[in-house]
């Protein structure tokens, strides 16, 4: 059981100066700190290159708070600051470790912290082997208390690179103290698709082949790469969305009932899910998958910049920013069942989506044409909006015989209710308590970059010789329309929900 010893930590931010600790980090903090869910015996150390003292880091830890638009007490906030405390900081000296570890042995005499300590990687991912080798090598981790490791994606570029630093890390931490953060995870939507699942009775009988068609996951960006030029250019989309996120959302989608509701429980479904994956051999990547990459176009009424105009990118390059593919789980419940994901940036707008279509009905009395008819929806909005959406057939009103869609909306967002959690703040609360169930296993990353593999490789020996080829604004290459048209299914929009409703 979880005391309030078990609460009591030490938070090091490697990376304290970037932009993840500035927008994420530091008020997500100060909420678990301004609820109560954060022990008052914490301190937190930035750690970065910058010469700054701790005077200079505790005004910006207070500017990103209020550039967040949070409500602040100002006594509070002052109190929240003292606990802030800032280490010029080299990864690659000795003595920079050594320093930590004295001033951490301080704070934690201070604050009367019992050597529970968390390691957060928000710096830049060829660093976490070093850090995490002389952290142990150090002395560092031989406290008393407990250490966690939270690790930022990407996890790796491939599986070779992926395994390789897992080895690294499992050098110094056990899998249970590795915490690979997905911030999908820690979105209320994506937590509440378990419960949509496994807690209503009207859901769970028919979620299977027998009752549901095809499963389709939308994460469009309206953005292009701003800044990110440069990372992304060696990314794309399959590895920043494909490998992580959307994977995880089709794990979820797909795991049959644990037995428990705890971490290893949970996860070992996932896992199961994850391995029940059709794999695809080089030849079937052109059927079941298609790229895209954005060129100029109008957004918000504004001519914007085609991807390879974006600053950092080669002018040529056959990165892309969009991808759709068909996925196939090749297990008993959902045999048969294409689940479809697309995701992709400057597109129509911003929204993530899950949209399950099920079945028609063997004969339905009330369809005069094949024009009328309309498949019942349950859809579960993620992003901007959080919220469950089903869409059934209702008479139309008057005179006339025929049915139209009727959408019935439960929004866990609107006005009237309390605004939901930061998902940076939900899982550094799961991390301090010790619940790992939101994030995600080495045999998970694992599967995910053994799938992903073969369609990076395929795509890398035959670059594309059509990019770009969707035009910003819009929801991307017209030929990802072609994976659903061939098996009778269309995309169901994510931007505009009017076509839900009467």
């Amino acid at each position: 059981m979880l005391t309030t010893e078990d609460r009591k930590c030490s938070i090091i931010i490697f990376g304290a100066t970037g932009d993840l600790a500035k927008r994420k980090l530091y008020p997500s903090i100060y909420n678990l700190y301004k609820k109560g869910k954060l022990s008052n015996n914490f301190a937190i150390i930035g750690a970065a290159r910058r010469p700054w003292t701790n005077e200079v880091f505790r005004e910006n830890v207070a500017n990103s708070i209020h550039d967040a638009n949070m409500n602040v007490d100002d006594n509070e906030l002052d109190e929240f600051l003292n606990h802030f405390h800032y280490l010029s900081f080299d990864v690659t000296n000795v003595a920079s470790y050594q320093e930590l570890n004295e001033l951490l042995s301080q704070l934690e005499e201070t604050f009367s912290i019992p050597g529970n300590r968390i390691f957060y990687m928000a710096m830049a991912p060829q660093f976490f082997g070093t850090i995490a080798s002389q952290l142990k090598s150090e002395g560092v981790t031989n406290t008393s208390g407990w250490n966690r490791l939270i690790i930022e994606k990407p996890f790796g570029h491939n599986l070779e690179s992926a395994q390789k630093l897992n080895d690294e890390l499992r050098e110094a931490f056990d899998e249970s103290a590795i915490y690979r953060i997905d911030h999908y995870l820690g979105k209320e939507m994506v937590q509440n698709i378990e419960v949509i699942r496994f807690a209503n009775a009207m859901f769970e009988p028919l979620w299977n082949n027998r009752y549901i068609s095809n499963v389709q996951i939308t994460s469009s960006e309206l953005l292009g790469v701003e800044d990110r030029g440069g990372y992304y250019d060696q990314s794309g989309a399959l590895r920043d969305m494909v490998q992580n996120h959307m994977l995880q959302m089709v794990a979820l989608l797909a795991m049959e009932p644990p037995i428990r509701l705890t971490t290893d429980e949970v996860r070992s479904e996932k896992i199961k899910a994850l391995r029940a994956l059709r794999p695809l051999e080089s030849t079937d990547v052109e059927k079941y998958f298609v790229r895209g990459q954005y060129g100029p176009g109008i957004i918000n009424e504004e001519n914007v910049n085609g991807y390879r105009q974006e600053s950092n990118v080669d002018p040529q390059s056959s990165t892309e920013t969009f991808v759709a593919g068909k996925l196939l789980i090749d297990n008993f419940r959902w045999a048969g069942v294409p689940f479809y994901i697309r995701t992709g940036k400057r597109m129509t707008g911003k929204s993530t989506k899950i949209v399950i279509q099920f079945k028609e009905l063997p004969m339905n009395l009330y369809y005069k044409s094949d024009d009328e008819k309309h498949p019942n929806l349950l859809i579960i909005h993620i992003q901007p909006d959080e919220g469950i959406s089903i869409v059934l057939n209702g008479k139309k009103i008057g005179l006339s015989e025929g049915t139209t869609p009727v959408k019935l909306d439960y929004c866990s967002d609107c006005p009237d209710s309390i605004n939901t959690p930061e998902a940076y703040e939900k899982l550094l609360y799961d991390c301090i308590i010790g619940d790992g169930t939101n994030f995600t296993h080495w045999d998970e990353v694992a599967l995910s970059w053994n799938f992903v593999d073969k369609i990076s490789n395929v795509w890398e020996s035959t670059p594309a010789g059509d990019f770009p080829n969707y035009e910003s604004g819009s929801m991307g290459p017209k030929v990802s329309d072609k994976l659903l048209a061939e098996d009778g299914f269309h995309w169901w929009p994510v931007i505009d929900d009017s076509a839900y409703s009467i």
